[in-house]
């Protein structure tokens, strides 16, 4: 078609109606205020803190990094809209107008980093550390080429980090902890308390006739949200990973014994010595005593003359690899047991050493490991291969092909799940077996049929899915669960006949009736409960009645739920709170814990009134457009 257009733009009248077509086209454009694209460039500040503006891809950029971290660390698919209802966008641009306002502060303030101590951070960094413990060179650069920054951005990005650091410090650093405050922390951690108690159970409640067809179907209507059936969704799941796409039966034996000899340590004990060693300050002194020993001395003899004790002779017992100074390992697993080396110039000086046992290597033979061998190779191999299959199924998809179809010619395992739902569920309430169940129950939920859904990150490779089918949550009849109503509603009569019952003893408790003889009446014994801690369950009280007990005046009573089907009526004994001993570990992490809040609090209200100082502008429109056009 565009060719025939492009062939009719060659003469004379197809350029006229060319030009009256277009010209027509953008007159309406401006009729319906598409005309405003030419005039209006679209919003690129966020947010302006003083002199210092937010742009559109900070945000969008800290938002999606934000996510995608959230995504990661709760192996799941966080969608935007639950990133909204959660409340991260807004957490985002409060961290990224908090770090403007401190970095205006800063600049207000005169502050600054020399480059020598920006250099010393990103050399100091773990995350730039090779396996030696030393700066990584590329390392580094592979973290900016991730971060998408340059060496210049991140020097100035680490800079601006270290003098709000630095602010911080200075504003809230080291507060001084009030005593008075030191004291209710503590009077609220360590107090205990006494109380007698009654627990009342369903058996309390009485003998509860069945309800009428009346009650039922009353009591259905009443709590009809709770017998809905979830929403239920048709799913096809298909997982790309090494182990998928492994095939041992195709490495060779010679591929499998070169790898078994190249990886012998990992199929048995290594050969391992212990081994005992005589230290020296000179070399000349180490080749003296070498010679006595030659000569019939005793290595002890030679050790104590050496002011070494026996008990200080022993090295210890290491594999080969476990030694840290290569120059004695090698001497010590040259010698036969009993031996005694020649003088070794160590990594801490000359020594002399003594192998006293020898413990022989125990590998187990090729045979017995060969398919271990097979399998572990025939993965290595897949692995390198999961991004070219990945890209060749994202081909596929692309053109319109069946995930089914994609299996087959693939290899790989389709598992179709006729129900699931959001909580990766089936009907029966089982967890349906599928490859990151939880991600794909969530990714499912978000999709809908016929939707081209981008591939989960699975560790070791991907996981596709299709939404087939999708049964709506509904309403359930109430002869579905005539017999789940029942149950419930006989649960809220026991639950109501207890709590009428707890009511009635602890008025006659408080008005002075002895607990004991009230728990008579109940059928129910008293116990006692000592040394009651807030906020923690003992014995059969839970945490709940536990800290109704605690709310609850000495030589008061009242009464809590306590767990699903029983309650408990009770009476504060006794109250107790223990001396503060400033010395003690407990005051001493008291103290951190207000301090860390008074340092926070302080640090909150300085950028409070200096956000009030510098003016904060928010553009909705331009904030909707950062976390609206993220991909997650």
């Amino acid at each position: 078609m565009l060719r025939n257009m492009r062939k009719a733009g060659q003469t004379l009248v197809g350029k006229i109606i060319a030009t009256v077509f277009f010209g027509a086209l953008i007159v309406s454009f401006a009729i319906w205020g598409i005309g405003d694209i030419f005039r209006v460039s679209p919003a690129s500040t966020v947010a302006e803190v003083g002199d210092t503006t937010i742009s559109v891809n900070q945000v969008r950029n800290a938002y999606t990094n934000q996510i995608q971290q959230l995504s990661r660390q709760f192996r799941t698919v966080i969608t935007p809209e639950q990133a909204r209802m959660f409340g991260l966008d807004q957490q985002v641009l409060n961290s990224l107008v908090t770090e403007a306002v401190l970095s205006e502060e800063a600049k207000r303030l005169g502050l600054s980093v020399s480059d020598e101590l920006v250099a010393r951070s990103i050399m100091e960094n773990p995350a730039f550390k090779g396996t030696d413990g030393q700066f990584n060179r590329a390392l580094f650069d592979q973290a900016l080429r991730n971060a998408g920054l340059s060496e210049a951005g991140f020097v100035e990005e680490q800079r601006a980090s270290m003098i709000r650091a630095h602010l911080a410090e200075a504003l809230a650093g080291d507060p001084t902890v009030p005593g008075a405050a030191k004291e209710a922390l503590h009077r609220f951690t360590a107090e205990r308390r006494t109380a007698s108690y009654v627990v009342l159970d369903a058996a309390v409640a009485g003998d509860v006739p069945a309800p009428t067809a009346e009650q039922l179907q009353s009591f259905y209507e009443e709590h009809k949200g709770s017998f809905r059936a979830p929403e239920y969704r048709a799913v096809n799941v298909m997982a790309l990973d090494a182990v998928a796409i492994a095939k041992p039966d195709d490495v060779s034996e010679a591929d499998a014994r070169q790898y078994y000899e190249q990886h012998k340590a990992n199929f048995g004990q290594p050969e391992r010595r212990t081994i005992q060693q005589i230290p020296f300050t000179a070399v000349e002194d180490a080749q003296a005593a070498a010679a006595k020993i030659k000569e019939g001395s005793a290595f002890e003899a030679v050790a104590a003359e050496r002011g070494v004790a026996a008990a200080g002779l022993e090295l210890g017992t290491f594999a080969k690899s476990e030694m840290l100074d290569p120059a004695v390992a090698d001497a010590a697993f040259s010698l036969a047991e009993g031996g005694v080396s020649d003088p070794i110039q160590g990594r801490f000086g000359p020594v002399l050493v003594r192998v006293t046992r020898i413990q022989p290597e125990s590998v187990r033979p090729f045979e017995e490991v060969a398919a271990e061998i097979r399998t572990a190779i025939a993965r290595e191999r897949a692995q390198s291969r999961i991004e070219s299959i990945h890209d060749e199924i994202e081909d596929l998809r692309a053109g319109a092909k069946p995930l089914a179809d994609i299996a087959t010619e693939k290899g790989l395992t389709l598992v179709q799940v006729p129900a699931m739902n959001a909580q990766g569920l089936d009907k029966t309430g089982n967890p349906v077996n599928v490859p990151e169940r939880d991600a794909v129950a969530k990714a499912a939920f978000a999709s809908d049929i016929g939707v081209d859904n981008e591939a989960l990150r699975a560790d070791s490779g991907y996981v596709w899915y299709d939404v087939t089918g999708i049964e709506p949550s509904r309403e359930k009849t109430l002869d579905e669960v005539r017999d789940q109503v029942a149950a419930q509603w006989r649960e809220d009569q026991i639950s109501q006949r207890l709590a009428e019952k707890a009511r009635e003893m602890t008025e006659r408790l408080d008005k002075g009736e002895a607990i004991e003889t009230v728990a008579q009446e109940a059928n129910a014994p008293v116990k006692a409960a000592a040394d009651l801690a807030r906020n923690a369950a003992k014995d059969d009280l839970s945490a709940e009645a536990v800290n109704r007990i605690f709310a609850t005046p000495v030589g008061k009573a009242g009464n809590a739920a306590n767990g699903a089907d029983s309650r408990v009526v009770y009476k504060v004994t006794a109250a107790t709170v223990p001396a503060m001993i400033t010395t003690t570990q407990e005051a001493q992490n008291i103290e951190n814990q207000l301090r860390n809040g008074i340092g926070d609090d302080l640090i909150n209200q300085y950028i409070a009134q200096a956000r009030q100082d510098l003016g904060v502008t928010v553009n909705q429109q331009a904030f909707q457009q950062a976390i609206g056009s993220g991909e997650f």
